[in-house]
């Protein structure tokens, strides 16, 4: 863990996947067709966290839905990619905007789409219910499933190592 830890340190950019990450990884139609999807305030509070610890925040996801728009609106997640076919182009592009390494790179993935990018960064996290591929290459598998505070306890770790006071709002 103390080896995790000092990973954890130099880390900049924060990127995470959406279906299974954020949410439960269940995609619900309405009978009009429109989509739901289930988020967690924990989760959420994390990312604005990191973001209050001076930290990028990003979101790469190969599906695209109007919901995760205004879910990275509301958490004033600095890049959103939707619909993305090759995670790691998109993720690249964010790196050289800030001129960043993969060691200054974490990223929170559950499925084979997120492969390409788990297998560079600094920092691979998965939920504890990513399938085993993924579970294989990842330096941190959270104790508890996508959608159901995974990426809190993703975050508080980050934010831990970093020796960031964590403000409370009262």
């Amino acid at each position: 863990m103390d080896k995790l830890k000092e990973k954890a340190k130099i880390i900049k950019l924060i990127a995470f996947d959406v279906d299974g990450v954020l949410t439960n990884g269940e995609i619900i139609y309405t009978d009009a067709g429109e989509e739901i999807k289930i988020f967690n305030a924990k989760d959420g509070q994390g990312m604005n966290m990191l973001r209050s610890a001076g930290l990028i925040t990003a979101i790469i996801t190969a599906r695209k839905s109007p919901i995760v728009e205004k879910r990275s609106k509301d958490l004033e997640i600095a890049h959103v990619y939707q619909g993305v076919r090759h995670k790691i182009i998109a993720l690249q592009e964010i790196m050289s905007k800030y001129n960043l390494g993969f060691e200054h790179v974490a990223y929170v993935g559950d499925d084979l789409p997120d492969l390409c990018i788990l297998e560079k960064v600094g920092l691979a996290f998965c939920p504890i219910d990513a399938v085993t591929e993924v579970k294989k290459v990842c330096h941190y598998i959270a104790s508890k499933e996508g959608g159901k505070g995974a990426v809190r306890e993703i975050t508080d770790f980050i934010l831990e190592s970093q020796g960031a006071r964590i403000k409370m709002h009262h």
